[in-house]
Formats: structure tokens, sequence, C-alpha cells
């Protein structure tokens, strides 16, 4: 690797920065602070999928009572629990 790194000063360059990177603790910090939010976004978005299925859930629900099909049936193919489907209009 020592070859490498002589033959090539870029490449040098760069793991010389990344070593600088990798032991400061402010930049390791950003990193885990960068981690954070992107988890945080991808909770909020799972959370609104989360919702949009919820919401389209109970639109088959109200779909199907109108139909006349069984609330436990509803039930059963939505997810719904049967009081969630019985309180539907």
């Amino acid at each position: 690797m020592t070859t490498m790194l002589q033959d090539a000063p870029e490449v040098l360059a760069a793991f010389e920065e990344y070593n600088r990177f990798k032991t400061d603790p402010a930049m390791r910090e950003k990193v885990r602070a960068r981690q954070r939010f992107l988890d945080d976004e991808r909770l909020k978005l799972t959370g609104a999928h989360d919702e949009g299925r919820a919401e389209r859930d109970v639109e088959i629900a109200l779909n199907m009572k109108q139909e006349g099909f069984d609330t436990a049936m509803i039930s059963k193919m939505t997810g719904l629990s049967l009081s969630e489907v019985e309180r539907l209009n």
C-alpha cells in the first residue's frame, strides 16, 4: 500500500485527509448529526407512507361497507379492527 501511496500523490493526499477527518471529534459529530437527520427523514417518510396506507384502507372499507360486505370480511381484507369497521359511516 505504501508504494501505491508514494506513486500517486493525490491518493496519498486523500488518504491523509481521510485520516484527519476520521480522528477529528468535531467531524465525527457532524457525521453522526447528519446520520441522525437522515434517519429522522426516513422515519417521516415511512410514517407518511403508513398514514397514506391507513387512509386508503379506510376508504376501501367504506366502499366495501356501502356495497354490503360483511364487517368481518372488511376487517380481514383491510386490516382494520372490527370496531374500526363498525364505526365507519
